[in-house]
C-alpha cells in the first residue's frame, strides 16, 4: 500500500483568481512506514505573493526568482505520485491548486493519476466534532512534536501530517487486525461435533400429577383449558372431558 503525504504552499487562496503553487512537498509511506523517499520543490509562480500568504509561509518573491516553473517539474511530480493514495489536510484546497497547475501545464487532472485522495481534515472533524482540527491542534491532541514548525512549510507539514494520520487511523488498523485474526481462526478451525440430544420422558407419577393439574384448570375455567384440549386425543382435535 503506497501512500503519499502531500502539502503545498501558494501565493494566495484561490487558483481561479490566478494564484499559483510556490512550494510542493510529497513524502512517501509504504505499509504505514515512511520510506525516506521525498519530493520537495520550490516553484516560480510568475506573479506576486499576497502579503497575507507570505506571513503564513515566509516565502518571498526574491527567493523564488531562480526556481523552476511548475511545468518544468510536472513530469517529475506525476512520476512520484502516480498510482498512490494521496493523504492531504484540507484536500480540496491543495487538489484545486494542483489541478489548475496540471491544466496550465497541459497535463491530465489529478484524479486520473492517483488511486484516491484522503482528506485528514474531514477525518478529524468526524472524530472530533466541534473542536479545532488544524494541524497544530491535532499535533497537540495526539502528542506529535511540532516545535520545529515556526512557519508553514510544505515538507515539515508533510512529516507532521504523516504522524497525525497514523494516529488518526490507529484504531482502524487495530480493528482490521482483529477482524483478520478472527476470520483466520474461523477459516482454519476444526468444526466440533455436536453432542446428541438426551430425550427425557415423564414417569407414571409425573403424568398422573400433570393430568390432575389440567383437570383442575379445566374445571375452574369451565372447560376452557387449552392444554387439556390439545392433549385429550391423539389427533389433537379433542375437547374437554
Amino acid at each position: 500500500m503506497r501512500q503519499i503525504i502531500l502539502d503545498t504552499e501558494t501565493t494566495g487562496l484561490d487558483p481561479n483568481q490566478g494564484h499559483r503553487i510556490i512550494e510542493i512537498a510529497a513524502v512517501e509511506m509504504v505499509n504505514r512506514r515512511l520510506t525516506g523517499v521525498n519530493l520537495h520543490r520550490y516553484v516560480q509562480p510568475d506573479r506576486e505573493i499576497d502579503a497575507g500568504a507570505m506571513q503564513v509561509h515566509g516565502i518571498s518573491n526574491e527567493f523564488l526568482a531562480d526556481k523552476p516553473r511548475f511545468a518544468d517539474i510536472a513530469a517529475e511530480f506525476i512520476d512520484f505520485v502516480q498510482g498512490a493514495e494521496l493523504i492531504i489536510h484540507n484536500a480540496p484546497f491543495d487538489v484545486g491548486f494542483l489541478n489548475m497547475e496540471l491544466k496550465l501545464a497541459e497535463r491530465p487532472p489529478l484524479a486520473s493519476l492517483v488511486a484516491g485522495v484522503t482528506d485528514t481534515l474531514a477525518m478529524a472533524k468526524a472524530l472530533h466534532p466541534g473542536q479545532r482540527n488544524n494541524l497544530d491542534a491535532l499535533c497537540k491532541r495526539y502528542g506529535v512534536d511540532n516545535s520545529a514548525r515556526t512557519l508553514h512549510g510544505a515538507l515539515v507539514d508533510c512529516e507532521l501530517l504523516a504522524a497525525v494520520y497514523l494516529a488518526l487511523t490507529r484504531g482502524q488498523e487495530s480493528l482490521s487486525i482483529g477482524l483478520d485474526s478472527r476470520d483466520a481462526d474461523v477459516r482454519g478451525g476444526i468444526a466440533r461435533a455436536r453432542p446428541r440430544p438426551v430425550k427425557l420422558s415423564a414417569n407414571v407419577d409425573e403424568l398422573a400429577a400433570h393430568a390432575a393439574t389440567l383437570a383442575a384448570i379445566d374445571k375452574e375455567s369451565k372447560g376452557a383449558c387449552l392444554w387439556r384440549a390439545d392433549t385429550a386425543s391423539p389427533d389433537g382435535a379433542g375437547g374437554a372431558a
